[in-house]
């Protein structure tokens, strides 16, 4: 895939997406993590019933920063996600509120890992990471079909071991 780049041969907009299933994951993740301070709302409302005004606009926060970060929150990273191997480099694009692009040239590449947390086995997805020679820290390409992960490590491999360099 040819893209636009930026002088220096930067790419400026990776090409491919995570798997649509991402939104999904990115939804059920945010669900969980608001699980426990709704319940903790609730039983605050069923062991002091003193405060029913102070609760409800509490609830009321929380459910729409809730909805929001569940509903909303996945579609945005989704629309800004994207990612892109080439001969050269590795380049990701990630985010939501902040946004961020990385390019790790393939000849700082380390190791090509992937990882599959209980949610990612669940619904078919994997997360490639690729840690290379950066403070920065490792490149992760995330929310993959696994069957887009494993020629994705495998191609990374391939490309990585033509440009035998040391990798620092």
């Amino acid at each position: 895939m040819s893209q636009p780049t930026a002088p220096g041969g930067i790419m400026v907009d990776p090409a491919l997406r995570p798997s649509p299933r991402a939104k999904l994951l990115w939804a059920i993740s945010a669900a969980l993590s608001w699980a426990f301070p709704l319940v903790g709302l609730a039983v605050w409302a069923v062991l002091d019933s003193n405060r029913r005004a102070v609760q409800a606009w509490v609830f009321g926060i929380a459910l729409v920063l809730a909805v929001f970060s569940i509903a909303v929150v996945p579609l945005w990273r989704y629309a800004v996600h994207r990612w892109e191997i080439t001969d050269e480099a590795v380049y990701t694009r990630t985010g939501w509120l902040t946004q961020e692009s990385r390019v790790a040239p393939i000849t700082r590449v380390q190791t090509v890992d992937t990882y599959r947390g209980p949610l990612e086995r669940l619904l078919g997805l994997a997360t490639v990471t690729v840690t290379t020679a950066s403070s920065a820290g490792a490149v992760h390409i995330s929310a993959l079909e696994l069957k887009d992960a494993r020629s994705t490590v495998t191609r990374l491999t391939e490309i990585a071991a033509r440009h035998r360099g040391d990798a620092t």
